[in-house]
């Protein structure tokens, strides 16, 4: 009996259709909630600085070692722990991840001195290491290129809510102070870690490591799309990356990290400093009216996150509109340097815009060229060097304010990260392959 190979086709594209759509369903609200706890955590050291200095003596300059070296511990453990998940699965070791770091959050509430504060959070950035790029890597195990650049502008939503929802809750939990005798920093962190806690332990009971081992999809839509994603990691055989050995001497993978570097100075200078920002502006202590404030900026940010990276994919300038966006960091922190509470809000609001739309966008590029243990292994060193942004950021924001005596000159240190990363977009080589997959992405995003 004969078949009809575009009959085929077209069937087989029906079926990985439905199973990227039930795995979207099950799949991405999950990971953004891993991936919002973790980002709360981040941020939430922010909430607490004035209350935390206030009750235990710790210096600014400690404060701001103590922030970042939580970045330089992740950087450390970021590649072995990506490499580790790609070894043993994401289900086992996102579970890991999310349970140690939960309880060494909770632990912050003890941390009543320089040292203990800055070796807390050394050793949570190492727990922590691994989550992000954990997720991103999981995703192409189950998300074709062509959806890809979708769900990574779903997933991004994660910060932004972060954000949006931690800050009042911070907010909330600071102005709770003497609850069971305890300070309103040390109820944040029990109860924000002990979430993560939670949450670690349902995700080994809830994910799966790959299409053929989910229960919840049909056996012909599995198949469907493993066969898909087989003949992905193919093409990267061919044409991109697979060997983790391979990425660490191609220069694009240090032209990402560095890019993302430049991008994560901005998002973590932001998210850091934005509620003492909001305080000064406002001219009120940090608690539950500056979180709903803060809230703001990150509310407008998942607006644009649910529009505008799709729009930059369609369009096929992805390098342009990511362009955009990182100026529009850059221009919003000078504005909001020098002017008025609502306008110097407004301005926070297209930084956080910028910061929200300019990584979804960055990731559809070393996504479309790493596959394999390349991918594992690259997407940590991209995040890893990344992130030491977060220790970059609060250290020479705090030495630059000492130095000029203003907080606008900090904004204008952040700021020029914006126009850092800006030039190096610009010089992202993007192939003619990737392309090709950009605009089969764009094609499935019109038509969904």
């Amino acid at each position: 009996m004969q078949t009809n190979p575009q009959t085929d086709a077209v069937a087989e594209t029906a079926l990985v259709e439905r199973a990227v759509r039930r795995a979207k369903r099950r799949i991405v609200p999950f990971l953004i909630l891993m991936y919002l706890l973790s980002y709360l955590d981040r941020a939430n050291i922010g909430f607490a600085k004035q209350a935390y200095q206030a009750s235990t003596g710790v210096s600014d300059t400690a404060f701001a070692f103590g922030a970042g070296i939580f970045f330089i511990a992740y950087a450390l453990f970021e590649v072995p722990s990506n490499l580790m998940l790609h070894k043993v699965g994401a289900r086992k070791w996102l579970s890991r991840i999310m349970v140690t770091w939960g309880l060494i959050s909770a632990l912050m509430a003890c941390a009543r001195s320089d040292t203990l504060f800055a070796w807390i959070r050394f050793f949570l950035g190492a727990a922590e290491a691994g989550l992000f790029p954990g997720a991103v890597l999981y995703l192409t195990y189950w998300f074709p290129a062509r959806s890809r650049g979708q769900i990574m502008g779903i997933f991004y939503f994660g910060s932004p809510l972060a954000l949006m929802l931690g800050g009042p809750l911070s907010g909330y939990l600071l102005e709770r102070d003497g609850l069971f005798g305890l300070h309103g920093w040390q109820l944040m962190f029990l109860v924000e870690g002990g979430l993560a806690a939670m949450v670690g332990v349902w995700s080994f009971f809830y994910l799966c490591d790959r299409p053929a081992e989910a229960r919840w999809l049909p056996r012909d839509e599995a198949q469907a799309l493993g066969r898909v994603l087989a003949a992905e990691e193919q093409e990267k055989i061919l044409h991109g990356k697979t060997s983790f050995r391979a990425a660490l001497s191609d220069p694009r993978l240090l032209h990402f990290a560095v890019l993302y570097f430049c991008i994560q100075i901005a998002g973590y200078g932001v998210a850091f400093y934005l509620p003492t920002q909001v305080s000064a502006l406002l001219h009120v202590k940090v608690g539950l009216h500056v979180g709903l404030v803060s809230a703001i900026p990150w509310a407008c940010a998942i607006v644009a996150g649910a529009c505008y990276p799709g729009f930059a994919v369609r369009s096929g300038h992805r390098k342009f509109f990511a362009t955009l966006s990182a100026l529009a960091i850059t221009a919003g922190l000078v504005v909001s340097a020098h002017t008025a509470p609502v306008v110097a809000i407004t301005a926070l609001c297209f930084v956080t815009m910028g910061i929200m739309t300019v990584q979804p966008i960055f990731w559809t590029f070393p996504a479309a060229y790493l596959g394999g243990a390349a991918a594992a292994g690259g997407f940590a060193v991209i995040n890893a060097i990344g992130n030491l942004g977060g220790f970059f950021a609060p250290n020479v924001k705090n030495a630059v304010e000492a130095s000029f005596h203003s907080p606008a000159a900090g904004l204008y240190a952040i700021a020029a990260s914006g126009v850092a990363a800006a030039v190096l977009i610009c010089a992202t080589r993007v192939n003619a392959r990737e392309a090709h997959e950009a605009g089969a992405d764009a094609a499935v995003r019109a038509g969904s």
